[in-house]
C-alpha cells in the first residue's frame, strides 16, 4: 500500500475561543472539546455548532480542569485536541486489502484510551500486515502526537477510521463477508480457532475488555493460554499475540 496522505498539521492543544473556531473553519479534525460549564455566550456556541456537526465529543468540565489542560493559562473557557493525522473511512480498509488481493485483516478497538497502547498497536498491526485499525468516536483516544510517536511512523502506511458505532461497524462488515473473534480469557483458546480468512480482530482494554454489545456481535471469542499469576495482558501485547497468531495461520494454509 502506497504512504497515505496523512500531513495534516501536527496534533495539538489548541486554546482560546478565536482559535478553536479558526482550526474547525480549517477544516482540521478536532477529536476533543473541552468547554467550561456555563459557557453559553456568541463565540462558545459558534464553536459548539462546530463541533456538532463535525461530530466532536464535547466534555463540560470545571475552570480548574481547563486551567490544568492549558499550556497557555489562555483557554479562554475552551479548548480543543487535534488529531495528528486524517482519519480514514472503512471503505479505504477494505480497497487496501482489495489491493493487495487479500482478505481483509482488520484490528477493531473498544475502550482504548491509553495512547501508548494505540500507537503500539497500530505498530503491530502494521507489521502483521492488517489493512487497517477502527476505534470508536466517544470512549477512546484518538490520533494524537503521543500516538504517532509511539507507532514508530506506522501511521504513515496503516489507515485508521474512527467510527460513531462499533456495534453497526460490526454489523455493516459482516454483510461484506467479514467475521469477528474478540479477545476474552473465558472464550475458547486461540489456537483450537480457524483465524482464516476475512477476519476483524476486536481488542478491549486492559481493565474491562470488549464491551458487551461489541462482544455478542462478535462470532467468536479468543482465549491466550496463561501460565502466570495474574490473569490479563497489555491491550497492545495481547493484540500482537492474536494478532501473530491469524498470520501463522494464514502462512500455513
Amino acid at each position: 500500500m502506497e504512504e497515505q496522505q496523512n500531513s495534516n498539521a501536527p496534533a495539538s492543544v489548541i486554546e482560546g475561543r478565536n482559535a478553536v473556531m479558526e482550526a474547525y473553519r480549517a477544516g482540521r479534525t478536532i477529536d476533543k472539546l473541552f468547554v467550561q460549564d456555563g459557557c453559553q455566550d456568541g463565540p462558545v456556541t459558534s464553536i459548539k455548532r462546530a463541533a456538532a456537526k463535525q461530530g466532536t465529543q464535547i466534555k463540560y468540565v470545571g475552570k480548574d480542569r481547563l486551567d490544568q489542560l492549558s499550556e497557555t493559562g489562555k483557554h479562554q473557557g475552551v479548548i480543543a485536541y487535534a488529531a495528528a493525522y486524517r482519519y480514514a473511512e472503512v471503505a479505504e480498509l477494505l480497497a487496501a486489502a482489495e489491493q493487495k488481493g487479500e482478505p481483509p485483516f482488520l484490528i477493531l478497538l473498544d475502550n482504548i484510551e491509553d495512547p501508548h497502547n494505540l500507537g503500539a498497536i497500530i505498530r503491530t498491526a502494521n507489521l502483521a500486515g492488517a489493512h487497517g485499525v477502527i476505534i470508536p468516536k466517544n470512549r477512546a483516544v484518538g490520533l494524537t502526537a503521543t500516538v504517532a510517536r509511539t507507532s514508530a511512523g506506522a501511521l504513515n502506511f496503516t489507515p485508521v477510521a474512527k467510527v460513531t458505532n462499533l456495534v453497526q461497524t460490526i454489523e455493516d462488515l459482516k454483510k461484506k463477508g467479514l467475521w469477528f473473534v474478540c479477545a476474552d480469557m473465558k472464550g475458547t483458546p486461540m489456537y483450537e480457532l480457524d483465524l482464516k480468512g476475512a477476519v476483524g480482530l476486536v481488542i478491549g482494554s486492559e481493565g474491562e475488555g470488549v464491551g458487551r454489545l461489541v462482544r455478542e456481535k462478535c462470532d467468536f471469542a479468543a482465549a491466550i493460554p496463561m501460565k502466570g499469576q495474574i490473569d490479563s495482558l497489555n491491550a497492545s501485547v495481547a493484540t500482537g499475540v492474536l494478532a501473530y497468531e491469524i498470520v501463522r495461520q494464514r502462512i500455513v494454509c
